[in-house]
């Protein structure tokens, strides 16, 4: 799809929420930040430093701040669908990768601190042996390993 077709099927609110996002981080709307609250700051004796002066960089900051949350979700959401994606593709491609691991993402808490465990015994018995470059799985990985391990085992034994 090329980037004429995919900015058609955007919808309104998601190009100006790209386009705010975009801006939101770039330097000059930093800079513009900066100038406003100085700009406040200044005029702070101009205004006696009044409860309508303080209320009006509070109600602005936190206007800005409750909107922007919305905004940073939305991104970072789409950022990890692509990322996602991106990874998934490369699980896909690669003939000695895990493929259960392409819906790691959708795994209850739970689930995923069990194949957490899994990988963590994993470098543990990786560590112990000379190499682990045949496994296709967490589990066939473990079992070469432990082949492995038992095997040098053994011939430790005979020596």
């Amino acid at each position: 799809m090329s980037k004429q077709e995919s900015e058609n099927t955007i919808s309104g609110f998601e190009r100006i929420s790209n386009t705010i996002t975009t801006y939101s981080g770039s330097s000059p709307v930093f800079i513009a930040a900066v100038c406003l609250i100085l700009l406040w700051g200044v005029t702070g004796p101009v205004f006696n430093f009044s409860n309508t002066w303080l209320l009006i960089v509070n109600t602005g900051t936190s206007i800005i701040t409750f909107l922007m949350v919305f905004l940073i979700q939305k991104s970072q959401n789409k950022e990890s669908i692509a990322v996602q994606l991106k990874l998934n593709e490369l699980i896909a491609a690669s003939t000695h990768a895990s493929n259960r691991l392409l819906n790691i993402q959708d795994l209850s808490e739970e689930e995923l601190k069990t194949l957490y465990d899994h990988y963590r015994k994993l470098v543990e018995l990786t560590q112990q042996a000379q190499s682990n470059t045949q496994s296709h799985s967490v589990e066939d990985a473990i079992d070469a390993v432990e082949g492995e391990i038992n095997d040098e085992l053994k011939n430790a034994d005979k020596i």
